[in-house]
């Protein structure tokens, strides 16, 4: 049996600056190429996994670990984390004004490259990722985020994520402030990256919707409730859930 790539064990997390207790004990294991899917309603824990995963210096872990390939990265600085192969996107990107989308991730890449990629060469592996997305070249010629709509923020994750090329990519809330067009656009360039990737990259995707799991199928579908996972399944959990609510995977993890 695969190890898995990544391994959540009995994680405990709290706010730095106040001690809040937001992660109860979380356990995960997610094998190499799956999908898992995490689901909660607001204040259960599932954007600060997503934060500790990526080495968040807002969070402090005071009991358990997070192995990666089976080291624990709990002492890896974020960037460090990052070229091991772990990918976060953002619920909420931040915009950087004066910096073009083509040279902040050409200066991503260089950060994870032993030597710096040449400039024709990026220029080339540009075109072809944003040709698979079917994006305008000219979407890399602006500023980072600054005046985007929610889908084109969106959207430039999709494209960072498809130019690093992580194993593990973490999408924190992606579905989020989209509309139904914008949803569809940003969940086929998800598939499509996974797809190049001879489906190898993970996925732990969160959300609080099942309606972004029409378009990407999880393998797995967690339920998050008070910083613990309570219940897991497959695909048809997503769709209970959607019917019933979250008081009624409580009263199931109660029982």
């Amino acid at each position: 049996m695969a190890e898995p790539l990544v391994k959540i064990v009995d994680l405990h997390a709290e706010v730095a600056e106040d001690g809040t207790e937001i992660l109860r004990g979380v356990n995960l294991e997610v094998k190499e190429g799956e999908i898992h899917a995490i689901m909660g309603p607001n204040g259960s824990g599932k954007s600060t996994l997503a934060k500790v995963i990526s080495g968040h210096p807002a969070y402090e872990v005071t009991e358990g670990d997070v192995l990666f390939r089976g080291e624990s990265i709990l002492d890896m600085e974020p960037d460090d984390r990052a070229r091991a192969g772990i990918f976060l996107a953002f619920q909420y990107p931040v915009e950087i004004p004066g910096v073009s989308i083509a040279n902040f991730l050409r200066t991503s890449l260089n950060s994870h490259r032993d030597e710096d990629i040449d400039i024709f060469d990026f220029q080339d592996l540009l075109i072809s990722k944003m040709e698979m997305l079917g994006m305008d070249p000219a979407f890399a010629e602006r500023s980072v985020n600054d005046g985007f709509s929610g889908g084109e923020k969106k959207r430039n994750e999709i494209l960072q994520l498809a130019m690093l090329e992580p194993t593990l990519a973490v999408m924190d809330e992606t579905d989020s402030g989209l509309d139904i067009d914008a949803l569809k656009i940003v969940s086929a360039g998800i598939n499509q990256v996974k797809q190049e990737h001879q489906n190898d990259m993970s996925v732990l995707l969160i959300t609080h919707y099942q309606r972004m799991l029409n378009y990407i199928t999880p393998d797995f579908v967690h339920v998050m409730l008070a910083g613990r996972v309570v219940r897991s399944g497959g695909p048809e959990l997503a769709l209970a859930l959607e019917e019933k609510g979250y008081e009624w995977a409580k009263e199931l993890s109660l029982a």
